[in-house]
């Protein structure tokens, strides 16, 4: 039953009271509905069962009215041994539509976080990769979970909540009041004291339990940065044991001192609140004592009254501050609504068709790019640290770039750090939309097509290849699900890294560890080969893939580039000279703008930007290949 516990009154002043204040967004409330039209059935059923149960409050202390006040006076057996039967009951009867009404809310909870997280998640997925290089993760994850318990909470304990508890005052009220108005007015005059320590117990733990969760999340923070694999890697080489375990036992020994003071603060409150039963009891019993003695009240409505009282507090204090519960609520749809409201950026037009395969020659025309502030692509609540824009609106990465790439040709993208090849990839692969211009993919503008079948079309290897934390199987079929097992060992063999893979214990069921860490740099890259090589795309994209790699690595990197690169539409971030070379053609970026284009050997004859890098980056690493 509802509200009839000391823990039901304290509840509701646990919350931030801050949200009294909130003013929510237009069209919050009929959002937040729309999401109870598809419980509507389970819903209204929840709410009549929790009205039975309301009803069933007032039962039983009627009950016991009338087997003191009637039967045992009257010495009938059988009306006590029937009243006895009904007590129990109604007593089976509140514990089944307890059971009954508990699954309907779980159902319903359940059932809207199901829908909540699927929708969210299906969401944030369709961001642009901008909206990832911004977002924090854990404020993402909380979205996920944190949020939308908050939201399903509005459907279950506080809408059951307050119905209950509504029902519970009127009928437990009502009933007072006629079996004595002078003992329920008298009664109701201790609410006061009841709810006093309720709200100052109530804010303090309040502040107490934002300030443990703010320690709880200190050390939480450095449990995952630690014990990811990045993070103890570089504990590992920079970090001291002991003083990582120093600072780690001081947060754990705040969480510790806020836990002991949240639990003193809790018995505190149970404390007085007992208390207080107890003298609302005594005076009960005083006043209807007396009145019992005087033969004004009998002595089974006295024990009525008496039941009835432990009932009329709870629904009055959680019913106090149902507004904060119903605000809290609210306010977390709300949060949900604010991811779920943030547009991606880049999206497909309504009338997008497929990009077919065999699509392969590349063409920008007057292509201009400047990279999404922050206002345009993410949330400041979703930054942990979230500083003003200081770059200017019109500052442009790329700048009227106009070339093409015919089918089967290799082109080269060079120039110094930050001068917007990676950027170039970016566009073929439709990561952004360029702000001016157009990039454009067997003839048809990226904008026109779907990005499922653009993505089917292009395959990408970057200098990092990311790999989830599953098998090496798992991760080169996330590039085609259904593909056969010697599909598979095809693509590795092409790739250079079937030798390798065999000789390990579990083949392709090998773990690849976080972040794919428990490769060698050249493995994983050749893994990210072969996941290409599986996908075979008409256009590959390489953004330096083989950048930081040994010697022996980059030439098995570069045995299977080649596998990789044959026959295929290709765009190259050049890294190594063998990649250059080897291009039909080689782009010279510059502060965003193409300043030389031509072969390997006519740059190298203008004696322009293309030959001063060469000179300064490439000779060194020429010289030792002539020399090997």
């Amino acid at each position: 039953m509802h509200g009839g516990s000391p823990w039901a009154a304290y509840q509701g002043f646990t919350n931030d009271r801050s949200v009294k204040q909130k003013q929510l967004s237009e069209g919050t409330l009929r959002r937040v509905f729309s999401y109870a039209t598809g419980f509507r059935l389970p819903i209204i059923a929840y709410l009549l069962l929790l009205v039975t149960d309301s009803i069933l409050v007032i039962a039983q202390p009627l009950l016991f009215k009338r087997i003191v006040d009637t039967a045992i006076p009257h010495s009938d057996s059988k009306q006590v041994t029937y009243i006895a039967l009904a007590i129990a009951g109604i007593s089976i009867l509140s514990a089944l539509l307890g059971v009954f009404s508990r699954r309907m809310q779980s159902a319903i909870g359940e059932g809207l976080i199901y829908n909540l997280r699927t929708q969210v998640f299906d969401h944030v997925q369709r961001q642009s990769i901008a909206f990832f290089t911004r977002a924090q993760t854990g404020a993402l994850i909380s979205r996920l979970n944190g949020d939308v318990l908050g939201a399903q909470r509005a459907f279950t304990s506080t809408l059951g909540g307050v119905v209950s508890n509504v029902i519970s005052l009127l009928t437990v009220g009502a009933t007072m009041f006629i079996l004595s108005w002078q003992i329920t007015v008298a009664s109701l005059l201790l609410l006061p004291l009841f709810m006093i320590p309720a709200r100052m117990i109530g804010g303090r733990l309040q502040l107490l339990t934002r300030q443990q969760a703010d320690y709880n999340s200190a050390m939480s923070n450095q449990m995952a940065e630690r014990f990811n694999v990045a993070g103890a890697l570089l504990m590992k080489i920079f970090g001291n044991p002991k003083t990582e375990t120093k600072m780690f036992s001081e947060k754990a020994d705040r969480v510790r001192g806020m836990g002991i003071r949240i639990s003193m603060s809790n018995t505190y409150f149970f404390t007085a609140i007992v208390l207080i039963g107890s003298l609302a009891t005594a005076l009960v019993y005083g006043i209807g004592g007396n009145a019992v003695i005087a033969g004004t009240l009998t002595l089974g409505t006295l024990l009525a009254l008496t039941a009835l009282l432990g009932r009329l507090y709870g629904p009055i204090t959680a019913l106090a501050n149902v507004r904060v519960d119903i605000m809290t609520s609210l306010v977390s749809f709300e949060r949900v609504f604010e991811v779920l409201d943030l547009q991606p950026q880049v999206v497909d037009a309504p009338d997008a068709v497929d990009l077919e395969r065999g699509a392969s020659q590349v063409d920008f025309d007057h292509v201009s790019f400047r990279y999404p502030t922050g206002a345009e692509v993410s949330l400041a609540s979703l930054e942990a640290i979230a500083l003003p824009e200081t770059r200017t609106s019109n500052g442009l990465t790329l700048k009227d770039l106009s070339f093409s790439v015919k089918p089967g040709q290799l082109i080269a993208l060079v120039g110094p750090s930050g001068a917007g090849k990676s950027t170039i990839t970016a566009l073929v692969a439709r990561l952004f939309d360029p702000t001016s211009g157009t990039v454009s993919i067997g003839g048809h503008n990226l904008r026109e097509i779907t990005q499922e079948s653009l993505h089917r079309c292009v395959g990408v290897v970057t200098q990092d290849s990311h790999m989830y934390h599953d098998t090496v199987r798992a991760n080169l079929l996330y590039a085609k699900t259904d593909a056969t097992e010697e599909e598979v060992w095809q693509a590795c063999r092409e790739a250079q890294i079937a030798d390798m893979l065999s000789a390990l214990p579990d083949g392709l069921d090998t773990v690849v560890g976080d972040r794919g860490h428990r490769l060698s740099g050249g493995e994983k890259q050749r893994l990210a080969i072969a996941r290409l090589l599986l996908k075979a795309p008409d256009v590959v994209v390489l953004d330096e893939a083989t950048a930081h790699l040994d010697s022996e690595n980059e030439s098995l990197v570069q045995l299977a580039l080649s596998s990789a690169l044959q026959g295929r539409t290709s765009i190259v971030v050049a890294h190594r000279l063998s990649t250059i070379r080897a291009a039909d053609q080689i782009l010279v970026i510059d502060d965003g703008e193409i300043v030389e284009r031509g072969t390997h050997e006519e740059l190298l004859a203008r004696s322009g930007l293309y030959a001063d890098l060469y000179n300064r980056q490439f000779l060194e690493s020429d010289q030792v290949e002539i020399t090997n």
